[in-house]
């Protein structure tokens, strides 16, 4: 059996399986993106595909704190353009 790697929501504190959730990334210079493909280089935080959880980690700044940056709200935009 394949093991399916899980990963933790910074907003929720879920764990849950690494497709269902949106990967955020900061690059060596700075830079934030969403990964949709899981694998840029660079420190990535997770948040699950969820409204609730993309607005708690813009409330609490869950993603400031995991990935050590301000984040822009377009970030924030993006990010609920992925939610199904």
């Amino acid at each position: 059996m394949k093991k399916i790697p899980l990963r933790k929501c910074v907003a929720t504190g879920e764990q849950l399986p690494k497709k269902e959730l949106i990967r955020v990334v900061k690059n060596k210079e700075g830079e934030v993106f969403v990964d949709s493909t899981g694998k840029m280089n660079g420190r990535g935080a997770y948040l699950k595909r969820s409204l609730e959880a993309i607005e708690t980690a813009q409330k609490k700044g869950a993603l400031k704190r995991a990935l050590e940056i301000d984040i822009p709200d377009a970030i924030y935009e993006e990010l609920k353009t992925y939610v199904k």
